[in-house]
């Protein structure tokens, strides 16, 4: 309890872009989110007043960073789960869970607990030997899905094989893996929802998630043309999947859509990507959300604000493009596209990095998705000629 103000403090570990759009929602709340970072340099750490720089793989630094705070939650899943459970049996109130988390932690935990609840998934299996590919890709047909168990994200950790040659390096490699189905998809969603430790759950619309070389790079919410059957039970899913595996916070679950229904693909115990958008275009933003139910504070409405929001990421590009020019790329941005909302992150500009993203909402779906693109290209690589648009 900060005894200034008489109000919690929540501890994030990690400072990336997450843990500082969690402190730009706890300001309003009266919070203080203290942060855990690697660096001084870290996005949160930039603009947080309470930071702790420490190490999350270390047990010690983790028991200091929890000293004072109410309630401890989490940036990214990477947090050794063993420390997690220690920080609890210390007495610590942790959200979400050890129990829960390492569904989030590892691939093939995830899978086995999801299917025997009955949950859809692609067929899978662990793998450990070209012969237990060769099996599985005799039962299900090549291409195959090879997926690290731990530590995957943004398209890393996940390989697309047509044969046990092509695989060969990453069995080789030594890195826990399982194997999935490759599962032809209409589209990929995300189903966002909350739930806090008295058991209180909310959800958000369901969203559709495009992605180019397994990195979404623009959200739409909620999803175009989804059946309204549809999206209830992708919300009804991502609700129990939060109860039967006792999570507390935001919960995402990434769903394919395809042309026999919804199919689970992976699960996020933390803001996430593909509801960026509710800062903007719902009642109560995700990071707002976690704040309340990490501290089971009563969840807020997510009713959307506007008939459509479309958020895009804002990717690096070549190292010397970006930060030369990024101030005036601002100011004329703000000039041709008033309406769109720009957010970066304090990142280090590299090729493919989510550095940040710009949200835009209204009416009009295809005018707000021309007017989201547009505005993020320039922001990024500016015209193919490299000269301003004109204002209007």
């Amino acid at each position: 309890m900060d005894e200034r103000t008489g109000l919690p403090v929540v501890g994030m570990v990690g400072a990336g872009q997450l843990a500082r759009m969690t402190h730009q929602a706890a300001i309003p709340l009266g919070q203080g989110l203290r942060v855990l970072a690697d660096s001084v340099d870290d996005g949160a750490a930039l603009v947080a007043h309470d930071v702790v720089v420490g190490d999350y793989r270390s047990l010690d630094d983790l028991r200091a960073f929890a000293v004072g705070c109410d309630a401890v939650t989490f940036d990214h899943e990477h947090v050794p789960n063993a420390h997690i459970a220690a920080l609890e049996a210390d007495g610590v109130t942790v959200h979400p869970s050890a129990a829960a988390l390492v569904f989030a932690q590892d691939k093939g935990e995830m899978r086995r607990r999801l299917s025997a609840l009955g949950v859809p998934c692609p067929r899978w299996a662990p793998v450990d030997t070209e012969n237990d590919l060769a099996g599985f890709a005799e039962q299900v047909g090549w291409p195959v899905v090879l997926k690290a168990t731990r530590g995957g994200y943004d398209g890393k950790g996940v390989w697309v094989v047509s044969s046990v040659e092509e695989a060969a390096p990453v069995l080789a490699s030594g890195t826990p893996l399982i194997v999935e189905e490759k599962v032809a998809i209409v589209r990929e969603l995300a189903a966002d929802v909350a739930r806090s430790p008295f058991g209180q759950g909310a959800v958000w619309p369901v969203v559709e998630t495009v992605q180019r070389d397994g990195i979404c790079v623009e959200v739409i919410a909620p999803a175009p043309d989804l059946d309204e059957d549809v999206a209830e039970q992708a919300q009804a899913l991502a609700l129990r999947i939060a109860h039967e595996l006792g999570v507390t916070g935001v919960l995402a679950v990434e769903l394919f859509q395809t042309a026999d229904g919804l199919v689970v693909n992976e699960l996020a115990m933390r803001p996430h990507n593909s509801a960026h958008w509710t800062i903007e275009g719902s009642t109560t933003s995700q990071f707002e959300q976690h704040l309340r139910a990490v501290l089971d504070y009563p969840l807020g409405t997510t009713d959307p604000v506007a008939p459509h929001t479309v958020m895009v990421n804002l990717l690096g590009g070549p190292d010397d493009v970006v930060p030369k020019g990024i101030d005036e790329r601002m100011h004329h941005c703000f000039a041709h596209w008033p309406e769109v909302k720009v957010h970066l992150y304090g990142k280090q500009f590299r090729p493919g990095r989510k550095v940040g993203h710009v949200t835009v909402v209204g009416h009009d779906l295809e005018t707000l998705r021309r007017r989201a693109r547009e505005a993020a290209q320039y922001l990024m690589v500016g015209d193919a000629a490299g000269t301003v648009p004109a204002h209007g």
